[in-house]
């Protein structure tokens, strides 16, 4: 997993609340499946930008996904502006499963 950020030890945090969410079609969490790509905790305001990407671009759960990622971040940074930002540059695929995504989908 490489998530790219400037603030390591935010990210950390950030990173194990983003564990809790999970893909209701896969039912794996969305770090595991490779979805999260970036952390950015801005320094001259309270954002934070978590950029992200979908299995697909037309994926039936991208907004409750969105939803639930932007809750998740909320709860242990609960005074700074959350925004999840979509990419589809690179698009994902399988490879970007972590090891412990594909031991849990080949069980």
């Amino acid at each position: 997993m490489n998530i790219k950020t400037n603030n390591p030890d935010k990210n950390e945090i950030a990173i194990a609340a983003l564990y809790h969410v999970m893909d209701p079609e896969i039912d794996l969490n969305i770090v595991d499946l490779g979805l999260v790509y970036e952390t950015d905790f801005k320094e001259d305001s309270d954002d934070i930008i978590v950029i992200m990407t979908l299995t697909t671009r037309f994926c039936p759960m991208g907004e409750s996904i969105v939803e639930a990622a932007t809750q998740a971040v909320q709860q242990p940074f609960p005074d700074n502006n959350i925004q999840i930002m979509l990419t589809f540059q690179p698009p994902w695929d399988q490879s970007m499963i972590s090891e412990a995504g594909n031991l849990f989908l080949s069980s």
